[in-house]
C-alpha cells in the first residue's frame, strides 16, 4: 500500500500541474484546496523539491511550482521518491532487498506473490505522467467511482 505522504505529494503535484506553465502556488493554497494538513504538506513539498519534482521560491510572491513540464513526470518516479521502493516487503524490493527472518528466500510463496504485485504496481505507476494524472475527465473519473 501506498503512504499518506504518497497519496498528498501526488495531490499537490496534479494541484501544481493545473496551474499555467511556471506558474506557482503557497503551500497554504495546495493543503486547503487539497485538505492536506498544512505541515505535513511542508515536509512532502521539501522531499519533492529535494528530488527535482518542483521548484520554490521564497517570499511573498514566492511558492512551489513543477520544475519541468508535466508531460516529463513520471508519477511511479514521484511515488518511489516519497514511500520509497513500491514493494510490500523488503524481500520483493528490486532496489532495498533484504531477506526476511522467517522464511527460505528461494522457496518462498508470499515473496513471489509481493514481486508480482511490486511489478504490477509499477508497471501502472511509471505508464503515467503528471499531465495524464492531471487530464483525467470528471467522466472517466466518474465512470471509475462505479467501478469501486
Amino acid at each position: 500500500m501506498l503512504t499518506k505522504k504518497g497519496k498528498y505529494g501526488l495531490k499537490a503535484a496534479v494541484h501544481l500541474a493545473r496551474l499555467p506553465p511556471g506558474a506557482s502556488t503557497q503551500v497554504a493554497e495546495i493543503a486547503e484546496t487539497n485538505q492536506i494538513p498544512k505541515k505535513f504538506l511542508d515536509v512532502i513539498l521539501g522531499e519533492l523539491r529535494n528530488a527535482g519534482f518542483l521548484a520554490s521560491k521564497k517570499g511573498k510572491m514566492g511558492g512551489y511550482r513543477l520544475a519541468k513540464p508535466a508531460e516529463e513526470i513520471i508519477v511511479g518516479e514521484m511515488i518511489r521518491a516519497l514511500d520509497g521502493p513500491l514493494a510490500p516487503f523488503p524481500c520483493a524490493s528490486r532496489n532495498s532487498y533484504e531477506p526476511c527472518e522467517d522464511c527460505d528466500v528461494d522457496n518462498c510463496e508470499v515473496r513471489i506473490l509481493m514481486v508480482r504485485i511490486r511489478d504490477a504496481m509499477g508497471t501502472v505507476l511509471d505508464a503515467y505522467t503528471l499531465a495524464q494524472m492531471r487530464d483525467l475527465s470528471q467522466e472517466q473519473l466518474a465512470s471509475f467511482v462505479d467501478y469501486i
